[in-house]
């Protein structure tokens, strides 16, 4: 175990610019991602960081979940994809002459403990195409989707083993799935 006094050792004076510097580097990454790189988002987007981590570190201090950065960096692929083929599968679907849609509410039963991976699970589900959060209770996420069929709740389970690596959580398989 290392300690404060060790040479090379970051003092604990450090650990809130270290996780402030974190925050504003996933946050400015998400900006990016969501702006397509465009480089004269920066103008907005750097004051938008900048806010959202200030705010967050006022409102809430002390209040933190470490991320784990290899958990971060496959969610970010994986959300990718997933808007890539979600949005491709909701284009076909609006110009399919038959319309091949089936919206449902589904009661997703979550594993995840409360916090912010059940909050980050609820929103990256929203931000999916064709899937909506509708509500978040104590015990299920509430989704309405344009299908209501075993391959969106496979879609959200695995969503959720991976917001799940995000915060350290290992999230087994479910039976069947």
């Amino acid at each position: 175990m290392h300690h404060a006094s060790q040479p090379g050792t970051p003092t604990r004076g450090w650990r809130p610019a270290r996780q402030a510097l974190a925050q504003v580097a996933l946050l400015a990454l998400v900006w990016w991602a969501l702006t397509g790189g465009e480089a004269r988002s920066w103008y907005f987007g750097v004051p938008v960081v900048l806010l959202a981590v200030w705010a967050s570190r006022t409102l809430f201090p002390g209040v933190g979940t470490p991320v784990r950065w290899r958990g971060a960096l496959l969610f970010a692929l994986v959300f990718l994809w997933g808007s890539l083929r979600g949005g491709v599968d909701v284009a076909w679907r609006a110009f399919d002459p038959r319309m091949p849609l089936e919206p449902a509410f589904l009661a997703y039963p979550l594993r995840l403990p409360p916090g912010p991976a059940r909050v980050l699970l609820a929103n990256a589900t929203s931000l999916m195409p064709g899937t909506l959060s509708a509500e978040l209770t104590p015990t299920h996420l509430r989704v309405h989707a344009l299908t209501g069929d075993l391959q969106t709740e496979a879609a959200l389970e695995g969503l959720e083993r991976v917001v799940g690596g995000v915060f350290g959580y290992a999230l087994p398989r479910r039976r069947g799935a």
